[in-house]
Parts: structure tokens; C-alpha cells; sequence
């Protein structure tokens, strides 16, 4: 029997992580107190697709999720390339751990606001540095 990857088990939970990122946003929207939207803001799909309409934690929790988005699809893909290179080492493990934490981290920080400058876009580098340090890992399984 194959053991599991940790880089899989850590992909697999920052893809549950990035597939729930949207409730803290569909809460807010739904729980927007009387007054607290503009009176001409329109009913429906349109207001909850709007987050510029909501209250300022709903709007960082939208951009949260959209922030996991876009650096959590090119460190998955990465992750699945050194996979099929069968390429894991301890820099791909750390790395993948690493890229969790700073991702779940980021989310919390963004959302609650705790995470201000300059510390939320420190964050958000040190996840791009980790989407880097998996690239390194693919082209080193290539030519290794």
C-alpha cells in the first residue's frame, strides 16, 4: 500500500479550506443589520453579488476568499505537477505546510482585520515565495 503524500493531505485541506472560504461573506450578507445598506440597494442576487454594498468585515471577507483563490489554484497545480514527477522532498513538505498556515493565517487576519499593514501583504509574498519554491520543485524533479 502507497503511503499518502503530506503535500496531498495539506492540498487536500487548503481546497476544503478555499471551498468554505465563502460562508464568513454569504453570513455577513445575510445578517446585514436593518439601515446598515444604502436604500437604493437592490434586492437579491445583485446585493449579495455586490460586496462594495456591505459592511467593511463582508467586503475583506469576499476579497479573502478571492485572495486564496488566486494564489491556492496555481500552489495546487504546482503541487500536483511535483506528484506526477514523483518530485516530494523535504523542501516540497515545509513548503506545503508553510503555504497552508500563511494561507489560513491570511484569511483570519484579512477578515477580522488583525492582519493590517504591512503584515497582510507579507503574507500574501511569502505564500507567492512558497508558489515559487514549488516551481523550483517541479523543474528540479524534471531534471533531477
Amino acid at each position: 500500500m502507497e503511503t499518502f503524500p503530506t503535500e496531498l493531505g495539506v492540498l487536500t485541506c487548503l481546497m476544503i479550506l478555499a471551498a468554505s472560504l465563502w460562508i464568513p461573506y454569504i453570513i455577513g450578507v445575510n445578517t446585514a443589520p436593518d439601515g446598515s445598506l444604502p436604500a437604493d440597494a437592490p434586492d437579491g442576487f445583485v446585493r449579495i453579488s455586490n460586496p462594495s454594498l456591505h459592511r467593511p468585515w463582508v467586503q475583506r471577507a469576499y476579497r479573502a476568499h478571492l485572495n486564496l483563490l488566486e494564489q491556492g489554484v496555481p500552489f495546487a497545480i504546482l503541487v500536483l505537477l511535483v506528484d506526477r514527477l514523483d518530485g516530494f522532498t523535504a523542501l516540497t513538505y515545509w513548503t506545503a505546510i508553510a503555504f497552508f498556515w500563511l494561507r489560513v493565517a491570511h484569511a483570519v487576519g484579512y477578515i477580522t482585520a488583525g492582519a493590517r499593514l504591512p503584515l497582510r501583504p507579507i503574507i500574501f509574498v511569502l505564500g507567492w515565495v512558497c508558489c515559487l519554491l514549488m516551481a523550483y520543485a517541479v523543474f528540479a524533479a524534471r531534471t533531477g
